[in-house]
């Protein structure tokens, strides 16, 4: 190799690096300035295959064609899920009056229980705007495991039982792209705030 051919790669190769370490210092600046104190980590999310509610099999390319709020529950908890949701969706709602339309995603760690039929009333009934998810048990785990989410089944016996599960609400971006997660104590005018942040950075 000639020296100037060495020379030219080289300052690809420098210009390479250059451009990526800008690219990851703008994320993380943005984040600073967004205020987000729980950045996803690049591990979190990953390919699935999951079920909707009219029983179509759909994957994370379908669903994540836009920015979205996604959280992992099940229709028959009595407390936590439905409040959890309830905020979530007025954060979107209000992302939406900003002009920034967020999908509102509620992946089920309950497939035993949760058909898709089940699903879908609990949609309708509570977040119609809701894309809610279930599927297989092994379509499920893989799901959760590619968002590092907790779930196991707790007390009770038969159909009358309680699942016990991680309760953050993740930011993904199209793509696969996880941006932020929220801890229970965020309320919907922080998840907007954030949200819209870093949508607009």
């Amino acid at each position: 190799m000639e020296i100037s051919d060495r020379s030219t790669l080289f300052a690809s190769l420098g210009l390479l690096v250059l451009v990526n370490g800008l690219a990851i210092h703008a994320l993380s600046s943005a984040k600073d300035a967004c205020d987000v104190s729980s950045a996803a980590s690049a591990t979190i999310g990953g390919p699935f295959e999951l079920v909707d509610s009219e029983g179509d099999l759909v994957t994370d390319m379908d669903v994540l064609t836009r920015p979205a709020l996604i959280y992992f529950g099940y229709t028959f908890c009595p407390d936590v899920c439905p409040f959890d949701m309830a905020r979530n969706a007025i954060a979107v709602d209000l992302l939406a009056e900003q002009g920034h339309e967020v999908s509102l995603v509620f992946i089920s760690v309950d497939p035993e229980r949760d058909t898709p039929e089940i699903l879908g009333q609990y949609s309708d009934d509570m977040f119609p705007k809701m894309m809610a998810l279930t599927g297989s048990m092994e379509q499920v785990k893989a799901a959760a495991t590619a968002y590092h989410v907790y779930y196991a089944k707790g007390v009770g016996s038969g159909d009358f039982y309680l699942v016990d599960h991680s309760t953050f609400t993740y930011l993904m971006f199209p793509g696969n792209k996880p941006i932020a997660y929220f801890n229970r104590d965020k309320s919907a005018e922080d998840i907007a705030k954030t949200t819209k942040c870093l949508i607009e950075s």
